[in-house]
């Protein structure tokens, strides 16, 4: 289900600003309109959708528009042209006072520097939001100790934010944005400030704070492994347009531009790509139909050394080396049920990469590739560094 759908979205700052539009309906790139006109584009012509309970990360260097668009999707600034949807209303239409309500009731925001007012608690700053929307002391608390619980702080409530670390103040944040329970939770750049390990640590807590209440987040970020790490999908801006919309695997096997082939020049490609990223075409025998005779013609045809065995439902039930084979051959065996190897590692086609490099590494075969009992694919060493070497080639070699 969609939960946030912007049409066509531009926002221009300066002088001049008919005149500039008119250039970004002609395609014209930022510098140009700047030159022309003086005026600033902000956001070129954005379009996009964002489903609900989905994490979307808006990702880009400075001035990319990424903040920009945040702060339009809340209307802190309006839009010059196009239009948002939020639950299929559009807000480019709503009064002031919808506006406010939809902020305080619909939305929340985390900031990078945090916003915790220093001579309050953590719970009267988590309650704070709460406060402004005239919930009643007790309900307030009562909800304020739920997300704190859920953030694991609620030992520290009484405490002040100078007696916490800068994660457990970025934390205090998130609890306060939750407490308010909105649909559509927005991060502008939240854990940038933060050291770097403390910021992965604050990723996997959004990651498993996810898990159990299912928002949908809006996050900020210029940092592309952050984005690659937490996002469901991933859009990437430069001078205020959306060069490319896509998972991280859609993005790092198929980048649109040059531009983006840049961008993922240091990306570890290991732990993001999965194994079905790298996966090949598994040549397999059946075990409840084929002999010998006809597993060795099917090596000979395939030139290789090893075949996978199946039975009539594709569930995965071994392999089989050529010697086997052969000798199973010269004894007259009819099915190749007699050598049957099980020893072959099993990986689930949603298995990172990184978590298989050691196992592939390690193992003298292939890996089988099953999903739900089905062989699907067959992971060999020399695919795997390839798919990682390659920047911009998607694997699609058999073997």
């Amino acid at each position: 289900m969609t939960k946030i759908k912007v049409e066509n979205v531009t926002k221009i700052f300066g002088k001049h600003i008919n005149s500039a539009l008119k250039l970004v309906e002609q395609k014209k790139n930022k510098t140009e309109i700047l030159k022309q006109t003086g005026a600033t584009i902000g956001v070129n012509d954005a379009s996009f959708s964002v489903n609900e309970g989905e994490i979307f990360v808006i990702m880009g260097l400075s001035g990319s528009g990424k903040s920009t668009l945040v702060r339009l999707l809340n209307h802190l600034i309006e839009p010059t042209s196009g239009s948002i949807y939020i639950d299929g209303e559009n807000i480019s239409k709503m009064n002031k006072q919808q506006l406010r309500t939809i902020r305080r009731e619909k939305m929340s925001m985390v900031f990078q520097n945090f916003g915790l007012f220093p001579q309050r608690t953590v719970l009267a700053n988590t309650e704070y939001g709460l406060e402004v929307r005239g919930i009643p002391k007790e309900e307030r608390t009562k909800k304020a100790e739920q997300a704190l619980e859920n953030a694991g702080l609620l030992p520290y409530k009484d405490q002040f934010p100078s007696q916490l670390s800068g994660g457990m103040q970025q934390r205090v944040g998130l609890a306060r944005a939750l407490a308010n329970d909105p649909d559509i939770l927005l991060m502008d750049e939240a854990f940038s400030a933060l050291d770097p390990l403390i910021r992965k640590d604050m990723q996997d807590e959004l990651l498993d704070l996810q898990q159990k209440v299912r928002k949908t987040i809006i996050f900020i970020t210029h940092d592309l492994n952050e984005a690659l790490r937490i996002g469901d999908r991933i859009a990437l801006m430069k001078d205020g347009k959306i060069i490319q919309i896509g998972t991280g695997e859609e993005i790092l096997t198929n980048p649109a531009n040059d531009y983006v082939k840049t961008f993922l020049e240091d990306v570890d490609r290991s732990k993001v790509l999965t194994v079905e990223n790298a996966m090949i075409r598994p040549i397999s025998v059946n075990v409840e139909m084929d002999g010998p005779k006809v597993a060795l013609k099917r090596m000979r045809d395939e030139e290789v050394s090893v075949l996978l065995a199946v039975d009539k439902r594709r569930e995965f039930k071994g392999y089989i080396t050529a010697d086997d084979a052969l000798e199973a051959s010269k004894r007259g065996e009819k099915d190749v049920n007699g050598i049957l190897k099980a020893d072959m590692p099993v990986v689930p086609p949603d298995m990172l990469i990184q978590d298989v490099l050691g196992v592939i590494s390690e193992s003298p075969t292939p890996l089988a590739v099953v999903n739900e009992n089905k062989l699907v694919g067959v992971l060999i060493r020399g695919v795997v560094i390839q798919s990682l070497a390659s920047n911009t080639e998607e694997v699609t070699r058999d073997e």
